[in-house]
């Protein structure tokens, strides 16, 4: 199981004993995988205290994957996530101060890079847990919304192909936002979006350079054991 292994590999980065498998909630199709470079990266975050101690989250907009980590680089949940229905990692100027149904389409997308969020005030959905206040970018629970746009449905879907239909905000299940996100990120955290069009190394350059550093030394890299 990816998750287990990769609990075990991001705890023994920062020489903290590896937490019981049991303790994460594992909301990912059974059959969906966690690539090499999540788990690299989650491992980096611990080993050079990126996230300077804060819990963190990285997500995958290919594989549409949310992985929450505690504040001890240890593996709290993972669970599918909805997306901008647009591809891209760019923020449009102004796309911030729009309503909505303002927003053009080619502009609804999930900016890629390292983003340091937590809850605040919004103008219509009160209290939100801010990836990114100045992209306005948050992660809230799926609703049913417009019923047209299925998102319950595109949720529960095994398939990552679907998983883009929101406006740029980060969907996930009630359920993993009650239990997993909002006590996790109370006091704030640091997220990690990757990229879909600009490169691993413009948009994470520190945790490139130290990987390829590392590969130069014939160090062994992290592999998903999810089966």
């Amino acid at each position: 199981m990816a998750l287990a292994f990769a609990s075990i590999d991001v705890a023994s980065a920062g020489d903290a004993p590896a937490q019981p498998v049991a303790a994460a909630i594992d909301q990912l199709p059974p059959d969906q995988e966690v690539s090499d470079t999540v788990i690299e990266l989650a491992g980096w975050v611990v080993a050079t205290k990126d996230s300077q101690g804060y819990p963190f989250a990285i997500m995958d907009k290919a594989a549409a994957q949310v992985l929450v980590f505690g504040g001890d680089g240890r593996l709290r949940g993972a669970a599918p996530g909805l997306f901008g229905s647009a591809t891209g990692d760019h923020t449009a100027p102004g796309v911030a101060g729009l309503a909505l149904r303002e927003i053009p389409g080619r502009d609804r997308t999930t900016p890629a890079g390292r983003f340091v969020g937590g809850f605040g005030p919004s103008i219509d959905a009160g209290r939100v847990l801010w990836v990114d206040y100045e992209s306005a970018v948050s992660i809230h629970p799926t609703a049913t919304g417009v019923p047209a746009e299925k998102r319950p449905e595109r949720l529960a879907s095994p398939s990552p192909d679907d998983n883009r239909v929101t406006h740029g905000c980060i969907n996930v299940s009630p359920e993993f936002y009650e239990q997993i996100i909002r006590p996790t990120f109370e006091r704030g955290g640091v997220f990690y979006i990757l990229p879909e069009t600009a490169s691993l190394a413009e948009t994470f350059p520190e945790f490139v350079k130290s990987r390829a550093t590392a590969q130069r030394k014939g160090g062994k890299r992290a592999r998903s054991a999810r089966r």
